[in-house]
């Protein structure tokens, strides 16, 4: 399946109810918690939901009001180690799995997911940026 065609096959109700699965298990992570100001949990949500929406084929909303992606420098002033990686990781397999998307979406979600979150490390073990 092409990235592009997970929206048509999931539509917004797919990654609403996977990026929900998300978010419901960020406040109370002691890894990833801190990394989301209490105030804009809501935003944050939005914000993943309108990209991932926008990068798997549909409606461009996140590019409309947030610009390009930037992913790298846009998570820059977070400290996103391997630990870090890794718990997101297991958050949003947690999430895939409850989400009971079509395997199609699944495998092509869990791809991108695992090799973006590896793009993200941007500290290295022994303070090594």
């Amino acid at each position: 399946m092409d990235d592009q065609e997970v929206y048509a096959l999931i539509g917004e109700d797919g990654f609403e109810r996977l990026i929900s699965a998300f978010y419901r298990q960020v406040p109370g992570d002691d890894i990833l918690g801190p990394m989301y100001p209490a105030d804009d949990l809501k935003g944050a949500e939005q914000r993943l939901r309108d990209f991932l929406v926008f990068r798997f084929g549909g409606p461009q909303r996140y590019l409309a009001q947030r610009g390009h992606p930037r992913l790298r420098m846009r998570h820059g002033p977070f400290a996103i180690g391997q630990a870090a990686r890794d718990r997101w990781m297991a958050m949003m397999t947690k999430a895939l799995d409850e989400a009971g998307l079509p395997a199609e979406a699944d495998a092509v979600l869990r791809e991108f997911f695992a090799s973006t979150a590896t793009f993200m490390i941007n500290r290295m073990p022994g303070g090594i940026e």
